[in-house]
């Protein structure tokens, strides 16, 4: 049997040549438990912009469990993430997929490799605290998966994309059609025997964060867009809720206006127009975001190109 560790990069240089050498002694150390599994590291260049495929490059020469696959663009993290694990579908027993920032603890791996040799087919891998993490980030993380939880996603709390996969879940995967990818939410809805394992988040050992508050933001709409149309069903609910307020309004308006007690109500009126046209133009805000992934869809463009590999 064989297992690959699927590691998605974007101007990673700083960090790669650390990453890779906690990477092949977590393999030495599950090569000596099991003599009969071997390990590759499969790095997916996403169009990085600094030495990140040359160094890639190097290290695959240095050790022969290493190679690369080299994205012709920036598709983003997940799409090059499942570039990776699109390889891993058609040549390995099982992947494992991580960041390549050394914030995901490399140590479980084996726990997760004997996980899967006992039965399971998904095995998760859950921080059980964030102490490197700001408060803010920490505080807008948390409420993302509450978020996720009231609006139906079903999803791992406190899970990423740190997650051991067998042959047989990425084979479900790759039946998936759509573009607008979230994986994590994607994976949950397989099924199959899962287990989870638990650690505590590092710093990043080099290098900058490549989620700021916008990239963050960004993937938070999306992942709520694709796995829920609970905010279409908000927007119904809301406009019901105007309506009911507007025949009440209609009703005190006459009722005024029979006891003769109409009065100019212009500061109410102004109030009311704001009020609601700010309403109107976040509810053509949510659905002209799902318009938009329903375009993205139906155009069915390839999800990325590979340019290059190092076999």
């Amino acid at each position: 049997m064989n297992y690959a560790i699927v590691v998605p990069c974007y101007n990673e240089e700083a960090v790669l040549a650390e990453t890779t050498s906690r990477l092949l002694e977590v393999m030495q150390r599950v090569a000596e438990k099991h003599a009969d599994l071997q390990g590759r590291i499969v790095y997916v260049d996403d169009g990085s912009r600094d030495g990140t495929w040359p160094l890639i490059g190097s290290l695959s020469k240095q050790h022969p469990q290493v190679m690369g696959l080299k994205l012709a663009h920036n598709a983003g993290h997940q799409h090059a993430l499942w570039a990776g694990l699109e390889w891993a579908a058609a040549h390995v027993d099982a992947a494992i997929s991580i960041d390549a920032d050394l914030q995901d603890d490399v140590n479980v791996i084996p726990e997760m490799i004997d996980l899967f040799l006992g039965g399971k087919d998904i095995v998760y891998g859950v921080r059980r605290d964030r102490p490197t993490d700001t408060w803010f980030k920490r505080t807008t993380a948390l409420a993302f998966y509450k978020l996720m939880s009231k609006l139906g996603g079903d999803i791992v709390y406190n899970h990423a994309d740190y997650r051991l996969m067998s042959r047989r879940t990425l084979a479900a995967l790759m039946t998936y059609g759509e573009r607008n990818l979230f994986l994590r939410g994607m994976v949950r809805t397989l099924g199959f025997p899962q287990a989870m394992v638990y650690y505590d988040r590092a710093a990043r050992f080099a290098g900058e964060s490549k989620y700021p508050l916008r990239k963050m933001l960004a993937f938070a709409i999306d992942g709520i867009t694709s796995f829920s149309v609970r905010p279409l069903r908000l927007i119904s609910i809301v406009g019901l809720s105007f309506m009911l307020v507007a025949l009440g309004v209609i009703v005190y308006g006459l009722a005024a206006w029979l006891c003769g007690r109409t009065i100019q109500g212009w500061t109410s009126l102004l109030v009311s127009l704001w009020f609601i046209g700010g309403a109107i133009l976040v509810a053509l805000g949510v659905i002209g975001e799902y318009v938009g992934k329903i375009y993205a869809e139906v155009k069915r463009r390839p999800r990325y190109f590979i340019e290059e590999t190092t076999e």
